[in-house]
């Protein structure tokens, strides 16, 4: 009898055993196809979304090719250097990369910057923004209040730079000045336009920058995309913060 009951005993322990491991088992092979799904969405979505810049970018300088060329003759006739300004800018993961512009101040802007430390509006001092800067050209303030001097960036997009939508991209300055926190900007492609340059642009601080740069990274999807984009045309014409 009691040989007996320790056989059951062991049998009732064993079908335990195989009973938890299965659970296990299905649950683990649960989680696995989660995460797979999650990684499918994850993939498409970019695919879909560099598709799109691809297109879009590709497109929009076919069709804004003559504006690129009204503007390049006014930018050269009205002030002496080089039509497009080329600067070295952080991609996604830390990545430098060359950022193309119109030109829209003087030639020597950039050497000129440090006599101007002292009237830096931004008040966290880790970008450099003043709104009457001396350092750029007529035809550049026309630039920037419409935001045309961003065009050539359609090529960043083109070649993977940029994306249409995304964090603004930093100079290597700022970047040494981020928390870690500040960081997780970098971990998308950065954008031509995104959530604070539709709230207004160079009048939001720079915490708030990073905040809703998060806030992007955290919930993206096309069709938000999508929304910026609309969003942004009504943001450049009527100009907050675009200095």
């Amino acid at each position: 009898m009691a040989e007996n009951w320790l056989d059951k005993s062991k049998d009732a322990d064993l079908d335990q055993l195989v009973r938890e491991l299965s659970s296990r088992a299905h649950g683990n092979s649960r989680r696995s196809l989660r995460l797979m799904a999650w990684k499918f969405t994850v993939q498409m979505s970019y695919i879909v979304k560099r598709l799109s810049d691809i297109v879009v970018s590709a497109l929009a300088m076919v069709v804004l090719s003559p504006l690129f060329l009204l503007i390049a003759i006014a930018v050269k006739t009205t002030s002496r250097g080089p039509v497009i300004f080329t600067q070295i800018r952080v991609g996604r993961y830390g990545r430098h990369f060359k950022f193309y512009k119109f030109r829209s101040m003087v030639q020597n802007a950039e050497s000129q910057k440090e006599t101007l430390q002292a009237q830096n509006e931004s008040a966290d001092g880790v970008i450099f923004k003043m709104k009457e800067d001396p350092r750029i050209t007529k035809v550049g303030r026309f630039l920037r209040r419409t935001s045309m001097d961003e065009l050539p960036q359609l090529w960043n997009v083109f070649i993977g730079d940029m994306s249409l939508v995304g964090p603004r991209p930093p100079v290597p300055r700022e970047v040494q000045e981020y928390t870690l926190e500040d960081r997780k900007r970098l971990d998308v492609i950065p954008g031509i336009t995104c959530l604070w340059q539709i709230k207004g642009r160079s009048d939001i601080p720079f915490n708030e920058q990073v905040r809703l740069d998060k806030e992007y990274i955290l919930t993206p999807g096309v069709w938000k995309d999508i929304v910026i984009l609309l969003k942004t045309i009504p943001a450049i014409i009527g100009g907050r913060g675009a200095y």
